[in-house]
């Protein structure tokens, strides 16, 4: 799956355009490399994204098949790390 369908999928970023030029500018990252939107992601990856005041960093535990409930994103990944800014 691609990662800025991924993104939109999960409810991580609202659309998947906001998702592609957040990769474009570099807010995201797949694994420690900044990613091109459509970067294959798989299990087990790790993906940080830089928010305008937070940093998050998620493991993907299960990659989704067509349309999914809010309450079924969630379980798409594991937050391992979450990081305000002020």
């Amino acid at each position: 799956m691609r990662l800025d369908q991924f993104l939109k999928s999960s409810r991580l970023v609202k659309r998947r355009t906001q998702a592609k030029d957040m990769c474009d500018k570099g807010f995201i990252q797949v694994n420690g490399h900044q990613a091109k939107p459509s970067r294959d992601i798989r299990k087990d990856d790790v993906i940080s994204i830089y928010y305008r005041l937070k940093k998050l960093v998620v493991r993907v535990i299960d990659l989704p098949e067509g349309n999914i409930t809010k309450g079924e994103a969630k379980k798409l990944y594991q937050v391992l790390e979450e990081r305000r800014y002020e």
